[in-house]
């Protein structure tokens, strides 16, 4: 018998009924295994010095930065309501959406929120199933949860396992999701190194799945070095049981970037952390470890590489990559300090843990990347907060190239990009530090537009919706999309 088709009474839904019985505090009982860092991603309480404490302190008696926990923002943005973590007490990560539903990722499962009235969210369903970190996505009646974290076996009763161990399972698990109030859990893909975030290239008849993943080990007998490329994993729509890898593609044959100590401070490429996807162009950027790619995707199966660039200057993390609505630019972001480091300081600077703009100029093949500018929040935070640039999406305005960007405990950027040398921030939100004597882990993980509204997905607090006023990004407001997925880039004209 196969997790997935174990009798309903096993299934690791959480629903008001379960709450209610108090059954939710039993089930939560074993949490997740730390995911392969980015590095230094596992959430963490980080000792300050004294003086870094002293000079957290007064830059919020001087007003310089926010109180702990207090809530600003610009202007022209609102923050219209905030949905604690409920049963699921994990860190959240990232968002999903399709039709009036968001589905919000956590280490502990995935849940599902109904978003008709963005004022007032309502929480749909909880499903447990730990395996962090839980990156979603959606596509038709089929929801992607990614498993980074070594696990006893492919169910979502599973438990932490060592890497070590043959056994152990990583990989990707398949929902359906045609009931909202009761996703059921119908396959499981094991790959190479776990799946730490995967991307969409949805067709009619099936699903492409591309797999990023990395950090191998010659003791990790399902993670074997060289992993130089990414798996590709097709899945059937009307028999998703069928899901399987049917490639892996080298993206790197000669190894990558090999960081230090020939490029000191940039991480090694043994895989990638992230891709983005723009199948109307058959486009993909790559964002991996130690390069950034672009790739030709018009065969989905067999993704190639077009150009590859590196950045051994100011990027320590290639983490995540973002085009403009022509496919004319990408964004790709440098998640220095693995989202668990205070990067957002005088210290560090303007060009480190930013993001870096790309033109694409020429055709077909002789495509090439040509950097332009660095953009970072021009607002700096306390040593005491992770802040670095993380998960964001265009807001579509027309004529013009605006993204709204989650900052960890920078919290959440709007800023525009039309012209590539001049970024500017043109709005935030942002809470204070969670603690003026330590460094713990929080903040905004994924930021997205959707449909006229941005939805966070803090790490700690929850879920937030926002709403921006803004002459520059008002025009966004009559686009409607069926479904987001903001790592599958949707043709907003």
């Amino acid at each position: 018998m196969k997790p997935w088709e174990r009798p309903p009474q096993r299934r690791r839904y959480l629903g008001a009924a379960a709450a209610a019985f108090g059954l939710v505090a039993t089930l939560l009982a074993a949490g997740p295994a730390a995911a392969t860092p980015d590095p230094g991603d596992a959430p963490h309480k980080e000792r300050v010095t004294k003086s870094q404490r002293s000079e957290a302190k007064a830059a919020i008696e001087n007003g310089d930065i926010p109180g702990v926990d207090q809530i600003v923002h610009s202007d022209n943005v609102s923050h219209l309501t905030n949905i604690p973590k409920q049963d699921l007490k994990g860190i959240n990560s990232d968002l999903a959406f399709q039709g009036k539903y968001a589905f919000a990722g956590n280490y502990d499962g995935f849940v599902v929120y109904d978003i008709s009235r963005p004022k007032s969210p309502k929480i749909v369903s909880q499903v447990l199933c730990p395996g962090s970190q839980n990156d979603v996505s959606v596509s038709g009646d089929l929801l992607f949860l990614s498993t980074d974290s070594s696990r006893s076996d492919n169910s979502c009763n599973s438990t932490t396992q060592p890497a070590t161990e043959k056994s152990s399972w990583e990989g990707m698990k398949v929902f359906d999701i045609s009931d909202k109030r009761n996703p059921e859990y119908v396959a499981a893909v094991e790959t190479s190194c776990g799946s730490h975030t995967h991307t969409l290239v949805p067709e009619r008849k099936d699903v492409y799945i591309y797999v990023s993943s990395y950090s191998p080990s010659a003791t990790f007998p399902d993670c074997l070095p060289p992993h130089d490329g990414i798996s590709v994993i097709k899945v059937p729509r009307k028999a998703p049981e069928k899901a399987a890898v049917i490639d892996f593609p080298v993206l790197f044959p000669d190894g990558g970037n090999p960081g230090g100590p020939t490029n000191p401070g940039v991480t090694q490429t043994t895989g990638c952390h992230d891709l983005t996807t723009f199948p109307k162009l058959k486009l993909a950027a790559g964002a991996c470890m130690g390069d950034g790619v672009l790739l030709d995707i018009a065969d989905p199966a067999k993704p190639r590489v077009i150009d590859r660039v590196e950045d051994n200057v100011n990027f320590a993390f290639w983490h995540s990559a973002t085009f403009n609505e022509r496919g004319t630019k990408v964004v790709f972001t440098d998640e220095l300090g693995g989202g668990g480091a205070a990067t957002c300081n005088t210290e560090v600077g303007e060009d480190r843990g930013a993001d870096g703009i790309y033109d694409i100029v020429g055709k077909g093949d002789k495509r090439k990347l040509v950097f332009r500018n660095y953009f970072k929040i021009p607002r700096h935070q306390a040593d005491t907060e992770n802040c670095v640039a993380h998960n964001g999406s265009l807001i579509p305005a027309k004529g013009r190239d605006i993204m709204v960007q989650a900052w960890y405990q920078g919290g959440v950027s709007i800023w525009d990009f039309t012209d590539s040398d001049r970024p500017k921030e043109i709005g935030y939100f942002e809470r204070g530090p969670l603690s003026s004597d330590a460094l713990v882990t929080g903040g905004s993980w994924s930021a997205y537009y959707y449909n006229g509204y941005i939805y966070s997905n803090d790490i700690q607090k929850g879920f937030d919706v926002l709403k921006i006023h803004d002459r520059r990004t008002d025009s966004a407001g009559s686009v409607r999309l069926r479904e987001l997925n903001a790592q599958t880039q949707p043709d907003y004209r």
